[in-house]
């Protein structure tokens, strides 16, 4: 039993959900709008970008979890990474997570949003970059029931403040561990796991509710997660542009995995405003490799033709870069539809606009649409898998959709990178399961962005080239 509860330790690493006024229609043909740009809301831009970094490493933001004696034993079979300096409750504690006070004075752990939120690529570990290397394929219901029962055996009332603190993830994690699950390696179902978890919240306080208060689809949308870097360009967030207003309000989201109520979101609040300050000051990483200059010079403005109109324009700094925020119809784009269709229907957008993420100041939104917002693409050279699935293992196939295979195979190694189309290398014939991305399933489909179909091969390299130096 003790192996169990071992066990159920490794598996959490689960954190982040880590992404107004009504969008503004700037290009219509008959009846069909082909693209429309979502407009910014104001937001509190006073915030303290350190201390926001230092909230993200050692906040309380998640608000309940695991004894801190359970992990420390836990963290020795775990990454032994450091890509920052801890105090001194975290130390020996992986990157990933996160050992802090309860309110209750009790020192317990959680994950924290570099989770989701720290990826590797070339074997580094980049702070910001979505982990595509994460794999939630297999079921966490065990998990949760291994946890339970290695409390009740751990733990007795001499220490039932431990156990206190430990009992709102202790619920939550019980809830989101059947919706979760995956079917492909890589694909991050942070929708799933806030759906999961707002669903048996009271809008009103955030406390636990036995009822849930909406219905969820069985089967699982999960997507590629996006690098943080692009928060500071986005007057919304998500794939979809659906949350609006306050950006701190929104990002908050991740405590919905084990705060009590409201009330410790109400402190959060006012942290999230410095984690927002950090997110306009973080830089995406430069391409580590030679750049074939000239080709890339080649490649600039046939991406200023063709590109920029929705992924905007890249100067010699930020200020000179532009970006229209805008979202393309799902005919327009013609990538695969389904996550979009589904948050079209999902409880969850009734339940968040009612809820004290709405209704209290500073007031955030959930406003679906029927589209995928163009994204900024400073560093999307280390951010593939590519489109919101992670369909498309490189730059190249996003640019060329009859080089697109149905079933691909990644090693799992982050240093096999191919270094020229600019993503994975891959074996299109799957000789083994682990990770193949199979594009056959329902949401994963590599279809659409044919854009770059139109282009010469000479063309389309050369942009690619160009893109490596965003």
């Amino acid at each position: 039993m003790r192996n169990l509860f071992i066990f159920a330790t490794l598996l959490l690493f689960v954190a982040c959900t880590a992404y107004q006024p009504i969008a503004q229609v700037t290009n219509v043909n008959g009846d069909l709008w082909k693209t429309r740009v979502l407009p910014a809301s104001p937001q509190d831009t006073t915030g303290d970008p350190a201390a926001g970094f230092d909230y993200l490493l050692h906040g309380d933001y998640i608000g309940s979890g695991v004894p801190i004696e359970i992990m420390r034993s836990a963290a020795k079979r775990m990454t032994k990474e450091q890509p920052y300096d801890r105090d001194s409750l975290n130390q020996g504690i992986p990157y990933n997570m996160t050992a802090f006070v309860s309110a209750n004075g009790s020192e317990i752990v959680n994950g924290n949003c570099f989770t989701c939120h720290a990826g590797h690529v070339d074997d580094q570990l980049v702070i910001g970059l979505g982990e595509s290397f994460s794999d939630y394929e297999s079921s966490m219901v065990l998990a949760g029931k291994g946890m339970r029962i290695g409390m009740a055996l751990k733990y007795n009332k001499k220490k039932d403040k431990v156990v206190e603190a430990w009992e709102d993830f202790g619920n939550y994690f019980q809830v989101m561990a059947p919706r979760i699950k995956t079917n492909q390696p890589g694909a991050n179902p942070a929708f799933r796991l806030a759906e999961a978890c707002m669903m048996h919240r009271d809008p009103d306080d955030l406390t636990f509710t036995e009822e849930p208060q909406f219905e969820m689809w069985d089967y699982n949308i999960a997507t590629d997660t996006p690098p943080l870097w692009q928060v500071k360009k986005k007057n919304t967030l998500y794939y979809t542009g659906i949350g609006r207003g306050s950006m701190p309000k929104l990002l908050l989201q991740a405590s919905v995995l084990g705060v009590p109520d409201s009330s410790q979101s109400r402190q959060s609040v006012n942290a999230f405003k410095d984690v927002y300050a950090w997110l306009l000051e973080l830089e995406s990483p430069p391409f580590p490799r030679e750049v074939d200059q000239p080709l890339a010079a080649a490649g600039e403005p046939i991406f200023g033709k063709k590109c920029a109109g929705c992924h905007g324009t890249y100067g010699a700094t930020d200020d000179e870069d532009t970006y229209p925020n805008k979202v393309v119809n799902l005919d327009v784009i013609k990538t695969d539809r389904l996550y979009s269709d589904y948050i079209q229907q999902s409880g969850i957008v009734d339940w968040y606009n009612k809820s004290w993420f709405a209704t209290s100041e500073p007031k955030s939104a959930f406003t679906p649409n029927q589209g995928y917002v163009a994204p900024p693409l400073d560093g999307v050279w280390a951010s593939a898998p590519y489109f919101h699935n992670g369909s498309v293992p490189n730059l190249y196939e996003v640019l060329n959709s009859e080089a697109r295979t149905e079933r691909w195979t990644r090693t799992g190694d982050a240093k096999d990178v191919d270094w020229d189309k600019m993503g994975w290398n891959y074996d299109p014939e799957p000789k083994n399961k682990k990770w193949t991305f199979d594009t056959t399933l329902p949401g994963f489909s590599n279809v659409g962005h044919y854009f770059g179909d139109k282009l010469t091969d000479e063309e389309r390299w050369a942009v690619v080239e160009y893109l490596k130096t965003l």
